[in-house]
């Protein structure tokens, strides 16, 4: 745990207003997220939401046989817990740590009561659920419409834009359980965004060469997403 700065890179908080700033101060704790880190399970009660600051969430819905699939992805530009807020305590899906480094936690009861009583964190939380329902509802079209090259672009862009680097620690079969698919699949997409000098892939990490590449590859999908989030979050979003 440590000492939470005067500045944020999280950029919900950092838009918050000043007096809610100062009422947040003691109660924000700046933890440690290492890789594969789960934050919460399908139906348990929320202790804490959480604000990354550079690392990133995926958000999983897990069926009973105990595959999953990744339904939305939270970096700097969000939260990680909105059920909390919304009035259903619980989730059916799985929070885990796709990209390991830090994020802002605040506790369930606090951040229960200061939504309550504040019209700004009203408006600037419901705003961000409203973007982050857009992204699930794009994932779930572009999984059943669109290849699997275009999914693992879409994916790949979503994460680059939650990252101040463009390198991604990520193995195939990481990837394949995100996105809900065989390995072999992701290890043949993979190869042919690397044969195109789009990505180079060594080791379980990928690194972006051709980013305007990729956007040109992928689906329609990912900037349907994006200007969601630029529309309705347009003090907030930046890349």
């Amino acid at each position: 745990m440590t000492n939470i700065s005067s500045k944020f890179n999280n950029q919900l908080l950092s838009v918050l207003p000043e007096d809610v700033k100062k009422r947040w101060h003691s109660k924000l704790e700046l933890v440690d997220l290492p890789l594969g880190t789960v934050l919460y399970e399908s139906g348990r009660n929320m202790s804490y939401v959480y604000f990354p600051e550079d690392c990133i969430v995926s958000l999983l819905f897990v069926l009973e046989n105990g595959s999953s699939a990744e339904i939305a992805v939270v970096g700097f530009e969000g939260m990680v817990g909105i059920s909390l807020f919304m009035g259903g305590e619980t989730t059916p899906s799985r929070a885990v740590v796709q990209s390991a480094g830090k994020a802002y936690r605040l506790s369930s009861i606090f951040l229960k009561d200061e939504f309550e009583k504040s019209f700004p964190i009203i408006h600037l939380l419901l705003r961000y659920t409203q973007a982050l329902i857009t992204q699930m509802t794009q994932t779930a079209v572009c999984n059943r419409h669109h290849t699997l090259d275009q999914q693992l672009c879409r994916w790949l862009l979503l994460s680059l834009d939650r990252l101040s680097v463009p390198d991604l620690v990520m193995t195939q079969e990481l990837i394949a359980n995100m996105l809900g698919v065989r390995r072999e699949g992701v290890t043949e997409a993979a190869g042919e965004l690397q044969r195109a000098n789009l990505i180079s892939y060594t080791r379980g990490r990928i690194k972006v060469i051709d980013r305007l590449g990729l956007e040109k590859r992928t689906c329609e999908c990912y900037a349907v997403v994006k200007k969601e989030y630029d529309r309705l979050l347009p003090n907030v979003v930046t890349t």
